[in-house]
């Protein structure tokens, strides 16, 4: 919600709006390397966890991409069409509803028939840098926000530290499988995938993910 101390136009000829345009290019290059490992690796493992950590990943791309795209236009001082962007935000919404489904199927599945993964030490070294990335990578979208007085990379921001703890979350659960040989705890990672899935796809649907007129009442 914007603030009296809050301009309604963001700052896009500012140094922070190039910095801005830098780190969502970093999260989309950074997040398709690493949804493609994950999901290869979690195939190869058999790790709900893991394939859904690597689905996450390309959500996250679609999410910055539409955000991308959004600061170019606004630089460039070009019209932004919200109805366009309003479709993608329920697209990448509508993504994260099949991971969500994806996760809890499988999972509930793994539970009742006894599935146990392969150990993933892939896995475990991808989520350990991404634990480590993805709260830089946060931190710095945020800062470059709060310069430019944009709270559509605010926003962005603050999925990219939910990321952060998805990475937290699926790191956990396939350490702790290997370590002491948990079956149960791949799907319950899974489980807390979806949750955290599912919220962000009720926030995107609802258009949270950019500046709606309404948050200026």
């Amino acid at each position: 919600m914007s603030t009296p101390d809050t301009p309604a136009v963001p700052d896009v000829r500012g140094v922070a709006a190039r910095k801005a345009v830098l780190w969502e290019k970093v999260t989309i290059g950074y997040n398709v390397a690493e949804g493609i490992i994950a999901i290869t690796a979690g195939l190869i493992a058999g790790s709900v966890a893991l394939v859904g950590f690597g689905f996450d990943s390309w959500i996250e791309v679609a999410a910055a991409t539409v955000v991308l795209v959004r600061l170019r236009a606004e630089i460039r001082g070009g019209e932004v069409d919200e109805a366009k962007e309003r479709r993608a935000l329920r697209f990448v919404a509508v993504t994260f509803f099949v991971l969500a489904a994806y996760v809890l199927f499988e999972g509930i599945r793994d539970l009742i028939e006894g599935a146990e993964p392969n150990t993933s030490v892939v896995g475990i070294v991808l989520t350990g840098v991404s634990i480590v990335i993805m709260p830089w990578l946060a931190s710095v979208k945020r800062k470059a926000g709060e310069a430019m007085n944009s709270r559509l990379v605010i926003a962005d921001a603050a999925e990219t530290k939910l990321c952060a703890w998805l990475s937290v979350s699926t790191f956990v659960g396939l350490l702790a499988y290997a370590l002491v040989g948990w079956t149960w705890i791949d799907p319950v990672a899974g489980f807390v995938i979806a949750a955290f899935a599912i919220k962000e796809g009720r926030e995107a649907w609802e258009g949270e993910l950019v500046c709606d007129d309404d948050d200026d009442d």
